[in-house]
């Protein structure tokens, strides 16, 4: 998918979120202004606001509010606020193919510059001064809390390496679905959707948020993420137990899978494990399984858009559900 296509269909209404965006982040401090322009040159695929705007383009009939591009612009600042606090817990020297602020000027400036970001994203929701606004910052306010347990119950899960299919599917939804469903639903109450509109996107983004994780768990049991600037088994180095492995251990003996399990509780002392590890993987067939239930996630995304009128937005966002599934970065 074309996602400049996307853009350029969004036309002024994207022009409106990118200038939101900038609003926000403006501050009378030099190195922050330049901090802030160097993460917005490298600013990703930036679906979260994309995903706003189609939603509520597509329960309005194309209408759009100011709170709506205000949440679309609050979604993306509060992404890109979890990337730099991400990148200092995972000491992450790259992203996207580029250094990190990390790796630049440091873990604090990057914790402080992540604070920066959210506590925008959160006055920009509060400056729109409507009465949605509660439900709204409810929403977003459950995300950041859906986030940090997300974390913290991933580090849990390291150490004990038992996670299995229910614990990571909580991971997951608490560390990436859970904005896709704020940046969605937002866009929705930003339009007065009806409840069977909402329902219907909840669930579209959600689906979509989940599809979008496992893809990424993929990447690293797959040598052609190397391609994107992205090494693989990284996850499983830091004793993270994502879909792939989870799927490879359902298909192999129950002795065979606890061996696995013990390798990943040792890896950080024998970190030669990684490459058994992987192989046993690629043997028992865990990336096929975790591409299948990415496919359901998709499926999923795209029957619950059945509810909303057709509309080129509608069909837009069935291509992000198309693109999200095949995508290879």
């Amino acid at each position: 998918m074309d996602l400049n296509r996307l853009k350029s269909f969004l036309g002024e209404d994207w022009t409106r979120v990118e200038a939101r965006i900038g609003e926000q982040l403006r501050s009378d401090i030099d190195v922050l202004n330049m901090t802030n322009s160097r993460i917005l040159e490298h600013s990703g695929k930036q679906l979260r606001p994309l995903l706003a705007l189609l939603v509520a383009r597509a329960c309005s009939g194309g209408r759009l509010t100011d709170a709506g591009i205000s949440y679309a612009a609050a979604a993306e600042l509060l992404h890109n606020a979890t990337l730099l606090h991400d990148d200092v817990a995972d000491s992450s020297d790259q992203r996207r193919g580029v250094p990190t602020i990390r790796s630049l000027m440091g873990p604090s400036v990057s914790v402080l510059v992540g604070d920066f970001w959210l506590v925008r994203a959160m006055e920009c929701i509060l400056g729109c001064d409507t009465p949605l606004d509660g439900r709204v910052i409810r929403l977003f306010s459950r995300t950041l809390s859906d986030l940090a347990e997300g974390e913290m119950f991933q580090l849990q899960k390291a150490e004990t390496c038992d996670t299995d299919e229910e614990d990571y599917g909580r991971i997951i939804f608490n560390k990436t679905a859970s904005l896709f469903e704020a940046a969605a639903v937002s866009a929705a109450i930003s339009v007065n959707a009806s409840q069977e509109q909402e329902q219907a996107v909840r669930i579209y983004a959600v689906s979509l948020g989940m599809a979008f994780q496992i893809r990424d768990d993929i990447f690293d049991y797959s040598p052609s993420s190397s391609q994107v600037g992205k090494p693989v088994g990284v996850d499983i180095l830091e004793q993270k137990m994502t879909l792939p492995l989870l799927g490879a251990l359902r298909n192999a003996g129950a002795d065979e899978g606890a061996d696995i399990r013990q390798k990943v509780r040792d890896i950080r002392s024998n970190p030669g494990y990684r490459d058994e590890i992987m192989a046993f993987v690629r043997t028992h067939r865990g990336i096929e399984y975790a591409t299948k239930r990415l496919g359901e996630y998709i499926d999923k995304a795209v029957k619950a858009l059945e509810v909303l009128p057709d509309s080129r937005e509608k069909d837009f966002l069935a291509e992000i559900a198309d693109y999200v599934g095949k995508r290879l970065s």
